[in-house]
Parts: C-alpha cells; sequence; structure tokens
C-alpha cells in the first residue's frame, strides 16, 4: 500500500469520524433562540458582573445594551474597571450615573496566582457577595458585548427550566474585515470541534465548555463549585470555570445570532495574537500535545486537497475527505451570511491556524505567554 494511499485513507476517515460521530457540531444547531423555555413563575435576582480594561471604544455601547434588558425581575450590574489606561472608567461613570442600577468600581492589582481578567470577575463578585440579598444568578459578561433586549430572559428562563448552573452564550463575533471574514468562521468551527455543544449539553458527558463573553451562573452553584478561587489562574477562563460547574450540575452552553461582540479584528496579526494568547494553554504547555495537534490539523485540512489535486489511483479517489470538509464548513459560513465557496479556503485558514499555535508556543517560551493588553499571564499549575 503507497503512502499516499495510507495518508488518504486516514483523512477520509478523520472526516467520517467528524462528520458522523463528532456531535453534530458542524450543523451549528445548538441556539439559544430555538425551542425557547417556557416563561417561569416568577424571575429571580440577576446581577452582572463586567471586568473592563481598556474598553472605551465599545464599553458606551455594550453598557447602553446591558442595562437595557427588558428583564421582569431585579437586575442590577457591577462594572470592574480594571486599571483602565484610557477613557474607560470615566465612561462607565457616565453611564453609572445615567443609571442606578449600574455600580462601577476600581479594580485592584491582582495578587500572585490570578489572573488578570479573573481577579476582575472576583473582585466584582466580592461586591455581590455583600449584598443583602444575594442573586440566584451571576451574569459574567465582556465590556465589548452587544445584547439583543431579551437575551436575559431567554438565559435566565432556559437555566430555570433545566435546572441549569451554568448557562452560556457563544456570541457572534464581529466578521466585517477581510481578515474577519477569512478567520473568524474558522474559529467558531474550530472551537465547536473541540467542543462539540450537544456533549457539553449532556449532564453525563464529560465534556465542558462555556465561552466567556456571555455566562450565566447559578450563585449558590458556583460558591459550592469553589467560586472564582478555584480557577484563579486559569488563562482560558471560561472553560475553567464549565469544568468546575458541570461537577455539581448541568450546564448549556449554544450559538446566538443576536448577541454581538464589537471586538474589531482587522488585521491577520490581530487574529494571531487572539489565538497566540491561549493556544499552548489549550494544550496544557506539552511539546508532544504540540507536535501531535500540528499533524492532526495537517491529515485533517492540508492532505485532502493536496492528495486530490496532487495524487493518483486510489488515493485521490478517496480525497472524498475534501469534499465532506467543504460541506461540513457551510452551516458556519451561513451563520455569518458568507458565500459558500469561501469553504475552499479552509485548508490555507488551518494552516494558518497552526502557523498561529506554534507562535502561542513560541511565546510561551519568551516568557510572553498570554499576552492580552499590556498584561502578560503567568499560569498556575494544579488548576486545570
Amino acid at each position: 500500500m503507497s503512502v499516499g494511499l495510507v495518508i488518504a485513507s486516514a483523512a477520509l476517515a478523520a472526516w467520517l469520524y467528524l462528520t458522523a460521530r463528532r456531535g453534530g457540531f458542524w450543523r451549528a444547531s445548538v441556539r439559544v433562540e430555538q425551542n425557547p423555555a417556557p416563561r417561569p413563575v416568577s424571575w429571580p435576582a440577576v446581577v452582572a458582573v463586567v471586568p473592563a480594561r481598556d474598553e472605551a471604544e465599545v464599553i458606551g455601547a455594550s453598557l447602553a445594551s446591558l442595562l437595557d434588558q427588558d428583564y421582569p425581575g431585579a437586575f442590577d450590574a457591577i462594572l470592574v474597571d480594571d486599571q483602565s489606561r484610557d477613557g474607560t472608567a470615566a465612561l462607565a461613570r457616565q453611564a453609572a450615573a445615567a443609571a442606578d442600577r449600574l455600580t462601577v468600581i476600581s479594580g485592584r492589582s491582582s495578587p500572585p496566582g490570578w489572573g488578570g481578567k479573573v481577579w476582575a470577575m472576583q473582585q466584582g463578585l466580592d461586591c455581590v457577595r455583600r449584598l443583602r440579598r444575594p442573586p440566584r444568578y451571576v451574569l459574567f459578561t465582556d465590556a465589548d458585548i452587544v445584547f439583543d433586549r431579551a437575551t436575559l430572559r431567554q438565559l435566565v428562563a432556559r437555566a430555570e427550566a433545566d435546572e441549569l448552573v451554568l448557562t452560556s452564550l457563544m456570541v457572534k463575533l464581529r466578521c466585517e474585515s477581510v481578515a474577519e471574514r477569512l478567520f473568524i468562521p474558522a474559529f467558531i468551527f474550530f472551537f465547536q470541534m473541540i467542543y462539540p455543544f450537544a456533549w457539553v449539553n449532556r449532564p453525563r458527558h464529560r465534556m465542558a465548555a462555556a465561552a466567556g463573553g456571555c455566562m450565566l451562573a447559578r450563585f449558590s452553584a458556583l460558591t459550592a463549585a469553589g467560586g472564582l478561587q478555584a480557577i484563579r489562574g486559569a488563562l482560558i477562563d471560561d472553560c475553567a470555570l464549565a469544568r468546575r460547574m458541570k461537577a455539581v450540575g448541568p450546564i448549556w452552553v449554544g450559538l446566538t445570532d443576536r448577541v454581538h461582540s464589537l471586538r474589531r479584528y482587522p488585521q491577520v496579526t490581530d487574529i494571531r495574537r487572539m489565538v497566540a494568547r491561549t493556544a499552548y494553554d489549550q494544550l496544557r504547555y506539552s511539546p508532544l500535545l504540540l507536535a501531535g495537534t500540528i499533524a492532526g490539523m495537517a491529515l485533517t485540512y492540508l492532505a485532502p486537497p493536496l492528495i486530490t489535486l496532487f495524487g493518483t489511483g486510489w488515493a485521490q479517489l478517496l480525497a472524498a475527505a475534501w469534499a465532506l470538509m467543504i460541506l461540513a464548513f457551510q452551516p458556519t459560513l451561513r451563520f455569518y451570511r458568507l458565500s459558500p465557496w469561501r469553504a475552499l479556503a479552509l485548508p490555507g485558514v488551518a494552516l494558518a491556524y497552526m502557523a498561529f499555535t506554534l507562535d502561542s508556543a513560541y511565546q510561551h517560551s519568551r516568557g510572553r505567554g498570554g499576552l492580552w493588553k499590556g498584561r502578560v499571564h503567568a499560569n498556575v499549575s494544579g488548576l486545570r
């Protein structure tokens, strides 16, 4: 048997598994808008915690949409200014002056062992704990998120109906620049492939994940899971929190096209920095996992088109894997309202993501792992 035939067979087997046995991730069909949950008997209290660092460009629109939620129950928000160096704090305080349910606090420097964002979230959570009546839910959300007015009602209704301890939305990322249109759909596709939402949402499945831009946590369950202290050094804090929360109850994550991120990625270098910040952490800082991931991506994304174009005989016939790849990417492209022909570029995009992952390992070796807004993340072992 030729080497080409072996590679073609392995690539086809990989795509048959991904499309038939990987939780249907490629369908992009787990969405909060589908099968809406019934209205609860009463609407429990919710407090939003918003960590914000250098978000002056987007904080106004984000807070306006958060404070404009059409939620029948008690709802308040706490913004933690994480030592911003722009006008974030001033803009947030202007919003607070116009809305009595928004509190703005100045964040302190993180103590040893704490990641910057998680420490900001913790300071907001400390404020929640000091309330005379703690809420049933805490909504952790990023400062670049713009909400549909019904979002909080949908989240709480689903959490109440299914007795969820964590309800999370993968918000629709900005997809306007050339770089965003090329790389963002693939990012969502890869995320769902790593964490199939259907598996995450099964209470008895070990898979756990969340999307940090919008996470509704049941306050009592968060305490039972060890609180944010349990993930204090996590770089990928959302998935770390999901693992802790799923140990105490069911969780849910899904897509939405009604909640948007305003964060801009105008250039390929912006996408690279976003991926490189966390990719090597995802691989547990393991050179072996890094090598295996690069080899696996090469087999899955590069081999099918190369064999189709340059292979011969049975090897070329088995390159139907490329067709499966193209078909699997279509629902994500439709979600972002992009041309189906963009699926032909997925092998090249995957090659770029491989380079970003290698860069993540390189940045870690230089002591610059997790660099974000001028701050380097120091990973704490034992918190994974």
